[in-house]
This record gives structure tokens, C-alpha cells and sequence, in this order.
């Protein structure tokens, strides 16, 4: 608490303030330090000068102490108007009017929409146009300008004194819900998500679009029914919208000073925790989080695989960081997922590995933000995101002629050298072995005629006229003595065939030098089959 007085002369104010008794002041220091004080009910003043006129001169301009806040309402109780705007009065720079800070209640400068449609959760400003996101609907405000219809029912725009016209909803029973992060825009174009319709929508000249609707509904639905954050963004290097979904987190799990054990053993560590995880699994990630409770957002490690859940519980996790240092980690099941929307083909084209808290476009390269650092976009080694290299692959379904059972023999594609096939799984459930990507016969020793046997039918693609071949050995196990299964048998049977094509990016052992900056493409994967009799 503290007594200030002010008194007012010519040019200045003087002003006067002092402590409550009992506050002790500040020690003094050498060569004052052994003289005796009294500290215990000493008072601390403080003076203030500021000047009233400009410079101090004699009968100048007196400095306007500025406006003073008034207010007397008979029933002052505050109200929480979520779907209500409301705008002061103007500011211009160049003529030193700022009325930013007057609400004048003889003015109508407010505009409430139907709250029924919830709060207001975002606000863009497009033109002459002011582009309302609530949670339930989308409205567009006229600004500086106000409508009337004609007996026809068509809208005359005309001028008016308003800043803020009137509100004509969008057609569509959509909102953003309360995720206002997962906005974006480019040019005329907004896109956005409805977690509560399970929906994500782009509003643009023709008006609001389902574009989730196009091959992704279901996915959509149900990953924003438990979605807690929806981070989008417009990249403005490869022209797609991008979407990044953070679901709910489960079990909890701590090691190092609440009990516990990590020990590492080359890139992986077992831990054990003195508590119960809960549900974990394979792919989820170990995060750090301080002794108060706060979690950090840096993670430290990703399970590979699951010891076991009870009490106490144990994990294998790759390790990227050094997880000994730790003092107090915590794991959870994260199911995050980032996708990107490409306009060209009005499809989802690709999934990624990275998890952004915010992301955004400068110029023509993208950024995203993660764990409180700025990271560059389409630069560098590919498959690299924050610091962490990751492998790629594309799953597709090879389905010629789906009402014929066929026999799958090989499997070819058209691209860069690299690619590996993972797996293939025909409808029967018959499988084949894996094929790896193709090694160049000049890193191999050819000298005698096994080596160039060896080479010739080893399980890897084939190269022909810059086209990769492999044939596929059956991988599937025996049920009857009668039937040749595995490596007496080629190819697969089955209506369909279900085929991932895999890229390690993070291999050591390769052909290029710049293997990690240059283009791995995959253009079509497709493969030789022969009807079968029944």
C-alpha cells in the first residue's frame, strides 16, 4: 500500500510517495555496512517530476493529461457477450485523432450474431468484407457499408456511416468449432475444420466446399471426434493445405527421481517405471515434463516395443536424445497425424511424420514452429524433420480385373532407384518376401561364376531400360502336405493385392553421395499376372 500526493505548479507536477511503515529497506553497503540502522519502521518516500509544458517554457502548451475514464451505471454487472462485436471510435495517424479508447454508449457500435451459433471464434478481414467464424456458422460483415433489398429480394449495397454492416451467414450449417489454429488462407480461398461436424470445409468464391468429403470422410470423422488441438497452415512452396491433428494422451509413467530405471544400450534404452502406463504401444512417444507437473513438448525417444503394462511397466524406445540426463519423463499414446490437400488433384495427397504447433508461409518457403523453435520447410536432406530423419512409403492397391482370382508374379516400378518392396498381401492372405532395392553390380564382386549367380537371383529389383523388376516368392506358410508353399512357390494368388513401397532415407549404405538431397520419385508401380483357372 501507498500514499501518493500530488500537487501541481506552473510548469510541473511534483509528485510525492511513501511506503506504509515497516517495509526495511535495503542494507547498506561498504564502507557503511557496520554502521547501525534502524530498519524496522523506517518509511520510504519517493519524489516525481514531470513536466506540464512543452520544454518547460514559460506560458507554453500545457501537455493534456489525457481523457479520463467515467462510468455510472445503475446495475454495473458484467456481462460475457461471446457473440457480440464491438468497435471504438477512429484513429488517424497523420491528424492525431485516436479514439481507440472511447466507447460511447449513445452510439450503435455494436453487432451481435444469432447466439445460438455459439462465440465467436475467429475474425478475417477480405476486402471490404469482415468474415466471422463461430463455432456453428459462418457470417460475412459489411464494412463501411450497409445493404438493402429490393421488392426482388436482391441486395443494394449503400454507403453508410457504420463500420460494421450488416451480417449475412454463408450457406452451410458449418463452423470452426473451437479450433480457430486449424485457419489458412490463400488468395480467395479459407480453409478451415468443424471438429464437431468431423469436417474439414474451404470457403472461397463458390461458397463453402466438404473438401474431407473427397476420399477422407471417415478418416476425418473419426480422428476430430477426440482431436484436442487442429493446427493448419498454407504452404506456399508445394501450394497445398496442410493439417496437423493432435488427439487425446493416455497413461502416464515416471522415471528418475519418483523410482524407476533407464539404461541405455546403443540407440535404445529399457525403461521401467514404478507405476502402471496404462495402454501403450509401438510408435507412441516418450515426452519430457518438469517436476511441477508442466509438460515441455519435447519428446525424447519412440517406442518400438512394449515389455509389459502392469505395474511396474517397461518399454523398448530408439533413443535421439540423451534420455540418461533425464530427471522425469512421461509417455502417453499420441496418435498425432499431419496430411496436406492438394487443389490440383482435389485430393489428400501425402501424410507426414512431423508434428507442428504452428506452422505458416513466408514468400514461397513454409515454416513450422515445435518445441519453441523456427524450422525451414523443403530444404536440406529429405525425409528430415527436426533434426530426425524419417523413412518413406506409399501403400496402394493393385486390383485389375477385381471380379478375376489371379496370380501375382512380379512386381515392377518406374522411378528412382532406392525404393524397396515392404510388403504385398494378396486378398487370399497369401504373402511374399520382402524385395530390396536394387545395388548396382559394380559394388559387388563378380570375379567368380556363384558371386554372378548369387547376384542374378538375389531377392532385389532388377534394372532394364531405367525400370525396376522383382519376382515375388511366396512367403506364406503351409496348411496342407499336398501344396508347394514359400520359396518352392512363385507369386501370390487373390482378387487384389495390397502393396507398401518403402524409401530408407536413413541408410548408410548407397550409391550417391547425394543421396539424401536429391529426389527419390515413384511414378507408377504396377505388376504381371496371369487369370487363374479356379
Amino acid at each position: 500500500m501507498a500514499v501518493i500526493e500530488v500537487k501541481y505548479f506552473n510548469t510541473f507536477w511534483l509528485k510525492k510517495m511513501t511506503n506504509v511503515v515497516g517495509n526495511t529497506p535495503t542494507a547498506p553497503t561498504a564502507p557503511y555496512a557496520n554502521v547501525p540502522h534502524d530498519y524496522t519502521a523506517l518509511p520510504l518516500t519517493d519524489w516525481a517530476i514531470e513536466e506540464a509544458r512543452i520544454r518547460g517554457g514559460y506560458n507554453n502548451t500545457t501537455v493534456d493529461f489525457g481523457v479520463k475514464a467515467y462510468l455510472d451505471e445503475e446495475d454495473p454487472i458484467q456481462q460475457n457477450r461471446f457473440n457480440t462485436l464491438i468497435y471504438s471510435g477512429i484513429f488517424n495517424s497523420r491528424t492525431g485523432i485516436n479514439q481507440t479508447n472511447q466507447f460511447s454508449v449513445g452510439q450503435d457500435i455494436t453487432r451481435s450474431l444469432n447466439p445460438a451459433h455459439g462465440s465467436i471464434q475467429k475474425l478475417y478481414a477480405e476486402d471490404t468484407n469482415l468474415i466471422v467464424f463461430q463455432e456453428d456458422k459462418v457470417s460475412r460483415a459489411l464494412i463501411n457499408k450497409d445493404a438493402i433489398y429490393s421488392a426482388e429480394g436482391n441486395p443494394l449495397v449503400t454507403s453508410t456511416n457504420l463500420v460494421i454492416g450488416q451480417i449475412i451467414a454463408y450457406a452451410g450449417e458449418y463452423g470452426i468449432s473451437n479450433n480457430p489454429e486449424s485457419f489458412a488462407v490463400y488468395g480467395y480461398r479459407k480453409y478451415f475444420s468443424d471438429k464437431k461436424r468431423g469436417c474439414v470445409l474451404r470457403l472461397s468464391k463458390d461458397g463453402m466446399t466438404e473438401i474431407s468429403s473427397y476420399g477422407m470422410h471417415d478418416f476425418f470423422r473419426d480422428q476430430l471426434q477426440t482431436a484436442n488441438s487442429v493446427v493448419g497452415g498454407w504452404d506456399n512452396h508445394t501450394k497445398n493445405y496442410n493439417i496437423c491433428i493432435t488427439s487425446e494422451r493416455i497413461g502416464t509413467g515416471q522415471v528418475g527421481q519418483n523410482g524407476g530405471s533407464a539404461a541405455l544400450v546403443g540407440n535404445d534404452v529399457t525403461v521401467t517405471l514404478n507405476a502402471q502406463i496404462g495402454s501403450i504401444s509401438a510408435g507412441d512417444k516418450v515426452y519430457k515434463y518438469t517436476t511441477s507437473g508442466q509438460i515441455t513438448g519435447e519428446y525424447y525417444a519412440t517406442i518400438t516395443s512394449v515389455i509389459q503394462i502392469t505395474n511396474p511397466a517397461s518399454f523398448v524406445a530408439n533413443v535421439f536424445n540423451e534420455i540418461p540426463a533425464l530427471q522425469a519423463i512421461i509417455c502417453w499414446t499420441e496418435p498425432s497425424v499431419t496430411l496436406s490437400f492438394d487443389e490440383s488433384v482435389l485430393g489428400w495427397t501425402s501424410f507426414y511424420s512431423y508434428e507442428p504447433t504452428y506452422v505458416t508461409s513466408l514468400v514461397s518457403d513454409f515454416y513450422s514452429f515445435f518445441n519453441g523453435k523456427l524450422y525451414l520447410h523443403n530444404s536440406g536432406k529429405y525425409g528430415t524433420f527436426y533434426g530426425i530423419t524419417n523413412n518413406s512409403d506409399v501403400t496402394l492397391v493393385l486390383n485389375a480385373h477385381p471380379s478375376v482370382v489371379k496370380n501375382f508374379k512380379t512386381i515392377n516400378y518406374e522411378g528412382a532407384n532406392g525404393w524397396e518392396l515392404e510388403s504385398m498381401i494378396a486378398s487370399s492372405g497369401d504373402i511374399t518376401v520382402p524385395i530390396t532395392k536394387y545395388s548396382s553390380p559394380s559394388n559387388i564382386n563378380l570375379n567368380s561364376l556363384a558371386a554372378l549367380e548369387l547376384n542374378m537371383f538375389a531377392n532385389n529389383f532388377k534394372r532394364k531400360e531405367n525400370k525396376f523388376f522383382g519376382n515375388l516368392i511366396n512367403n506364406s506358410s503351409s496348411t496342407s502336405g499336398e501344396i508347394l508353399w514359400g520359396a518352392d512357390s512363385t507369386g501370390i494368388k487373390g482378387f487384389f493385392s495390397t502393396v507398401k513401397m518403402k524409401l530408407e532415407w536413413n541408410t548408410t549404405n548407397t550409391d550417391d553421395v547425394n543421396y539424401y538431397t536429391k529426389k527419390k520419385e515413384l511414378f507408377s508401380v504396377s505388376s504381371d499376372i496371369v487369370e487363374s483357372s479356379y
